[in-house]
C-alpha cells in the first residue's frame, strides 16, 4: 500500500474523534510543553501529540526501488587460440577540440495540409502538420536556401527528416520562424509548351499559385556535449554519449541526402552504385552502404558496409502486378493481394504526367464504378452546373478521349483520400522509380537476392574502399565544423583462432577441420530405434517404386549410423482428386488413409512434399501430427530423386535421430564430465528468441520462444516452450506468468521442471539448477537495459515463484547477428579461418563484448556473431566462456558443420518459426476444431487490442522432444 493510501488525522479523510479512541492508544500521561495552550489541550491537539501509526505489516510495505543493473564491464582479455593479423571494414575517425552540438526542434505546417504528389496524404489532419520526410526535406532545403545567410547565420545543419535539426554551435535565436512556397510537383511536371511569352508566364503564375506555404517553426531544445564521446572511449559510462553519436548519424544522413541517395535508416541506396538486380516478380535489388559511427577501444571509429535493399521496378502498374503475381493477364490478378502490395506506392499518369499515392481499388470496375461530376448544358452556359453520375470509364474514354483497352473490367486504382476517392484507370499509371519494395520476398527471390548480392571478400573491401573515395566525408563541412576527419583505409587489428573442440561419435573421437566433419566410418553417439513407421506423399512427380526404393537406402542408411529403423508399413500417396483441394483438407484426407491402411499409428512418419518448407501444406501437416496425434515426423521435398544420395540420406537420419531422442555427437568434455564450471555444478543453458510477422502482416501475433537444456550434464539436447505474444514486441512477455491460483504458468517455471525431472546429477548433487547461462538473440543494444531489468528480472521472480529464495546465478549474454562488422584476413584471399575471435580495437571500450566466427565461409564474406556479455555472476574467466561459446557452435544436432551462433539460440529460432507455421495453419482451415486453443489473452503494447491467439498445444508424446530440429 502506498503511504498516501493511509489517511492520517486532519486530513479530512480520517477516523472521527470517537474512532480515534478505540484505533489509537491513548495520549501520553504528559504531553511536550509546546504542545499545550494557556487553556490547556484541546481534543484536535490531543490528536496531534498521539505517536506515529504502527508500521505496515511486511506484506503490505514497499521496497526501496532498486537502483537498475548496468552491462557487466569487460574483466580483461582472452589468450586462448594462435595469434592472427586481421583487417575490419572500420575506418578510425579522428578528431579534436570538439565542438558542442545544439539540437533544435523543428515543427513544419501547411496550408492544405501537404501536397499530395509529394508527399501523398502526409499530414496530420487536425493540426496540419507535415509528417512526410520527402516533403520535409524538400522544405528544410528550401529554408536553407531562402533564410540560410539570415535567420541561420550561415550555419549549416544537419536535419533527420522529421523533427530534429542539429548544428555546431547555436543559431542567432532561440526562436525561429520561417515561412516557404513548395511548389506543386504534380504541376511542374508537366511541360509549359511552345506557345507565347505570356502563355508561358501565365503557366508560371499558374504554377506559383499551386504551390502551397509551409511554416517553419525552429526551437532550441538541448546543447549536447561532444565531449561525452571522448569520455566513453576512455572507458566511461555516459548516458549522454549516444545523444553525441546520434548527431554524427544524423550528419551522415544529411550527407547522403544531399547527393540524391534513398535513405532507409542508418543505410543509403542509389541504382548508380552497382547495376539493379532483377529478382523476379517487379522487384529489383540495389545497392548500398550502411554507415555508423561507433566507439571502440582503439577511439572512434566509421562502420561502413555493404548492402541491398528491394525497390519496385519501375513499369506500369499493370505489369508489375502481373509479374508480381505470376499471372498472364489482367483478368487473372488477385485484386486483394494487389492492394497489400500497392498502398502506398507513388505512380504517375501517362496522359498528364502528374503524381499520386495509391490508397486501395475501387470497389467495382471501371464501366461500373461511378463518381459524380458538375456538367453546364451546352445551350445554355448562364445556368449553373448540374451534377451528374459517370463511370470512370465513361470520363476518360468520352470526355477525355483517352482510349482504354482492358480497364474497362478490372477495377481502378484510388489515389484519392479516405473520404474523397479519386479513380483512375490502371492502365493509365505507371510506377515512379526509386521505391522500396517492403513486402516479404517468396524463396525464389531470396535466393536469387542472395547469389547476386554475394560478393568475395576481396571485392567487397574493394568496394568499401571505393566508396570512402566518392563519398569523400573529409570535405563535409558539418564534419569539417566538429573537427572531425575519416581515415580512409580499413583498420588493422590481432585477433585469434580458437582450436575447434573435439567431438564424441559413437566409438571415436575426432576434432573437426575447417569446421567440418562427417559421419564416414562412424555411428552416432545415442542412436534411437524406430519401431513402426511409413511414408506420406504429396508428390505426385515421384512413383511409388523410387519411394520405395528411398524408404529402404534410408532404412540402410540409418542403420550404418547406428539409427536402427523396422521395415516400413507402407507408403501412403495423395490421389489426383484430391490434389486441388485446400492444404487442410488434403492433410486430412492424407490421414483418413493412414487410418484406412495401416494396421496401427505409427511411431515415425517422413512426409514428402511436393515443394520446398514453405508449402501451405507444412503447416497444417505439423500442427496436425504434432499437436493433434503427437506422431514424430520429418518433412523432406526432394528436387528430384537423383539428388537422393547417401550424403542427403545422411542430414535426414541426424534430423530423425534428434527428434526421437537420439544424439548424434556431442562435446568430448561434455561426454567426460569435465566442462569447466558446467560441470561441477547442475547448470541450465537457455536460448531466448522472438520472431515477428512477415513483412506487410503488422497485425500478425510475435512468437516468443525459449529452449533449455536437459538431460545434465550433457548440454546438447534441448527442450522449447513457446508462447505468442502482443506484435511487433521484442520483450518476452510470458518468462514469468503468475494465475490467480497461485500457480506460475510461465516458460521459465516449465522449462526449470523439465530440467529437474531430466538431469542425471551424480550422487549428493542436487537436480535444481544452481547456475543458469542465457543466450538471447534479436535484440538491439538500446534493449540490452530491457534485457537486463526486464526479462532477468522476470527470470528471478520465476525462479523464486518454485522455491521462496531459490536464485541461481545467471550469465546472461546477446547474440547479434544482423550487425555490420565483417573481419578479413591480411594479406590472403578468402574468409577468416574458422574459429577467429576479436575482442580488442574495435570492440566496446568498457562493456564485454567480442566477435567470434566459428563457422567456415566457402562462398561470401563470412559475418561473426558479436557476443555482448550483459551479466556474468558465475565469474567465467575470458578463455573459458569464451570457448564455451565457440564449443555451443559444434553441438547443433542437425548439421556437420559449425554455426555461426551457439546452438541453443538457433534451435529457438527455429521453434518460433515452426510453431508460427501453426498459426498460418489455423488460418487456411475453416472448418478445422479449434477446440485446442484457449481463449486467447489481450495484447499489451502497441495499442493492439485484439486478443493474441495462443498456439495451440503440443500432444505430451512430443512436447518432451526436439520437434523443432
Amino acid at each position: 500500500m502506498d503511504s498516501q493510501d493511509i489517511s492520517g488525522p486532519g486530513d479530512g479523510a480520517g477516523p472521527s474523534c470517537s474512532e480515534l479512541s478505540e484505533v489509537l492508544p491513548p495520549p501520553p500521561p504528559n504531553p511536550p510543553p509546546q504542545m499545550e495552550t494557556q487553556s490547556g489541550p484541546s481534543s484536535s491537539e490531543i490528536v496531534e501529540v498521539l505517536p506515529p501509526p504502527p508500521p505496515l505489516p511486511p506484506q503490505m510495505a514497499q521496497k526501496p526501488p532498486e537502483a537498475p543493473r548496468v552491462l557487466t564491464k569487460r574483466p580483461g582479455q582472452g589468450r586462448a587460440g594462435r595469434p592472427v593479423k586481421l583487417l575490419c571494414n572500420h575506418f578510425r575517425v579522428g578528431f579534436s577540440n570538439l565542438q558542442d552540438s545544439f539540437h533544435y526542434d523543428v515543427k513544419i505546417t501547411g496550408e492544405r495540409g501537404g501536397i499530395g504528389g509529394i508527399g501523398g496524404n502526409g499530414v496530420n489532419g487536425n493540426g496540419k502538420e507535415v509528417v512526410s520526410k520527402i516533403l520535409c526535406r524538400r522544405i528544410m532545403d528550401k529554408v536553407k536556401e531562402i533564410y540560410g545567410e539570415t535567420e541561420l547565420g550561415g550555419k549549416d545543419f544537419a536535419y533527420d527528416g522529421e523533427k530534429s535539426l542539429f548544428t555546431v554551435g547555436p543559431l542567432k535565436s532561440n526562436n525561429i520562424e520561417c515561412i516557404v512556397v513548395i511548389d506543386d510537383e504534380r504541376s511542374s511536371r508537366r511541360p509549359i509548351g511552345n506557345g507565347s511569352p505570356s502563355q508561358i508566364e501565365q503557366s508560371k503564375k499558374r504554377r506559383e499559385d499551386r504551390g502551397e506555404k509551409f511554416k517553419v517553426e525552429i526551437t532550441f531544445a538541448a546543447k549536447i556535449s561532444m565531449k561525452t564521446l571522448q569520455a566513453v572511449i576512455q572507458g566511461e559510462v555516459s548516458d549522454k554519449a549516444q545523444d553525441a553519436l546520434r548527431v554524427l548519424d544524423i550528419v551522415l544522413r544529411q550527407h547522403a541526402s544531399r547527393k540524391g541517395y534513398l535513405l532507409v535508416r542508418q543505410s543509403f541506396f542509389h541504382w548508380s552504385f552497382a547495376p539493379l538486380v532483377d529478382l523476379g516478380g517487379g522487384v529489383t535489388g540495389c545497392r548500398g552502404y550502411h554507415i555508423s559511427f561507433r566507439p571502440t577501444q582503439s577511439g572512434l571509429s566509421l562502420n561502413m558496409d555493404v548492402s541491398t535493399t528491394m525497390l519496385i521496378k519501375q513499369s506500369s502498374v499493370i505489369d508489375f502486378l502481373l509479374a508480381n503475381q505470376g499471372v498472364d493477364n489482367p483478368y487473372k490478378i488477385n485484386w486483394s493481394k494487389a492492394k497489400q502490395v500497392l498502398k502506398g506506392v507513388r505512380i504517375a499518369t501517362v496522359h498528364t504526367k502528374m503524381e499520386f499515392k495509391i490508397i486501395g481499388f475501387s470497389e467495382k470496375p471501371c464501366k461500373e464504378q461511378l463518381f459524380s461530376m458538375k456538367v453546364r448544358s451546352q445551350g445554355n452556359q448562364e445556368e449553373p452546373p448540374q451534377t451528374v453520375d459517370v463511370t470512370v470509364y465513361d470520363y476518360f474514354v468520352n470526355t477525355k478521349n483517352t482510349p482504354l483497352q482492358y480497364s474497362g473490367d478490372i477495377p481502378c486504382l484510388d489515389v484519392g483520400r479516405k473520404k474523397r476517392p479519386n479513380y483512375l484507370p490502371i492502365e493509365l499509371c505507371e510506377i515512379l522509380s526509386g521505391q522500396r519494395y517492403t513486402k516479404s520476398l517468396n524463396t525464389q527471390q531470396r535466393t536469387s537476392l542472395v547469389e547476386q548480392s554475394r560478393q568475395k571478400p576481396d571485392e567487397r573491401m574493394q568496394v568499401l574502399l571505393k566508396a570512402m573515395e566518392v563519398n569523400a566525408y573529409n570535405s563535409d563541412p558539418l564534419l569539417k565544423a566538429c573537427n572531425i576527419k575519416v581515415d580512409s583505409q580499413l583498420v588493422r587489428l590481432d585477433g585469434r583462432v580458437l582450436d575447434p573442440p573435439t567431438l564424441k561419435f559413437g566409438k571415436m573421437e575426432e576434432a573437426p577441420r575447417n569446421g567440418r566433419w562427417n559421419f564416414n566410418n562412424k555411428t552416432m553417439v545415442r542412436a534411437a530405434k524406430i519401431g513402426d513407421w511409413a511414408i506420406a506423399c504429396f508428390n505426385s512427380r515421384i512413383r511409388s517404386n523410387e519411394i520405395m526404393n528411398m524408404a529402404r537406402e534410408l532404412q540402410q542408411c540409418c542403420g550404418r549410423r547406428g539409427l536402427v529403423m523396422a521395415d516400413c508399413l507402407g507408403v501412403l500417396e495423395e490421389g489426383p482428386q484430391d490434389r486441388n483441394r485446400n492444404p487442410v483438407d488434403r492433410v486430412e484426407r492424407m490421414l483418413n488413409q493412414m487410418k484406412s491402411r495401416l494396421p496401427k499409428p505409427p511411431h515415425f512418419l517422413l512426409c514428402i512434399l511436393p515443394e520446398r518448407k514453405n508449402s501451405d501444406l507444412y503447416g497444417p501437416w505439423k500442427k496436425k501430427f504434432l499437436s493433434d496425434l503427437g506422431v514424430i515426423n520429418q518433412c523432406i521435398a526432394p528436387v528430384n530423386m537423383r539428388k537422393v544420395n547417401d550424403q542427403y540420406l545422411t542430414n535426414v537420419a541426424l534430423k530423425i535421430n534428434a527428434k526421437v531422442g537420439g544424439l548424434n555427437s556431442v562435446l568430448a568434455v561434455e561426454f567426460a564430465h569435465k566442462i569447466p564450471k558446467i560441470s561441477m555444478k547442475p547448470t541450465i543453458i537457455i536460448g531466448m528468441d522472438v520472431s515477428h510477422g512477415s513483412p506487410g502482416h503488422a497485425d500478425s501475433p510475435s512468437i516468443s520462444a525459449v529452449v533449455s537444456s536437459r538431460e545434465w550434464p550433457l548440454i546438447s539436447r534441448y527442450r522449447a516452450s513457446v508462447r505468442t505474444q502482443s506484435p511487433k514486441v521484442e520483450m518476452i512477455e510470458a518468462l514469468y506468468k503468475p494465475l490467480p491460483s497461485g500457480k506460475d504458468a510461465g516458460m521459465i517455471s516449465e522449462l526449470l521442471v523439465d530440467f529437474y525431472q531430466s538431469c542425471n546429477p551424480p550422487p549428493n548433487v542436487e537436480r535444481k539448477p544452481q547456475q543458469m547461462i542465457v543466450f538471447r538473440d534479436g535484440v538491439s543494444e538500446s534493449q540490452f537495459d530491457q534485457v537486463l531489468n526486464v526479462e532477468l528480472e522476470a527470470i528471478y521472480k520465476a525462479c523464486n515463484h518454485i522455491e521462496a529464495g531459490y536464485k541461481p546465478k545467471i550469465t546472461m549474454i546477446v547474440a547479434q547477428k544482423n550487425h555490420h562488422t565483417k573481419l578479413f584476413p591480411s594479406g590472403g584471399p578468402g574468409n577468416v579461418q574458422p574459429g577467429t575471435i576479436v575482442d580488442a580495437q574495435i570492440c566496446h571500450p568498457r562493456n564485454f563484448d567480442f566477435y567470434l566466427c566459428p563457422q567456415a565461409g566457402p562462398i561470401g564474406t563470412s559475418r561473426p556473431t558479436h557476443y555482448h556479455v550483459l551479466l556474468d555472476e558465475n565469474d567465467f574467466s575470458v578463455d573459458d566462456l569464451q570457448i564455451l561459446v565457440h564449443a555451443l557452435s559444434y553441438v547443433y544436432q542437425r548439421s556437420t558443420t559449425a554455426i555461426s551462433s551457439v546452438a541453443p539460440i538457433n534451435y529457438a529460432h527455429l521453434a518460433a518459426s515452426q510453431m508460427q507455421q501453426f498459426l498460418k495453419a489455423e488460418d487456411l482451415s475453416e472448418t478445422a476444431s479449434r477446440s485446442g486453443k484457449a481463449e486467447g489473452s489481450v495484447a499489451s503494447g502497441g495499442g493492439y487490442s485484439a486478443p493474441v491467439p495462443e498456439l495451440p498445444v503440443l500432444h505430451r508424446n512430443v512436447c518432451n522432444t526436439m520437434f523443432f530440429c
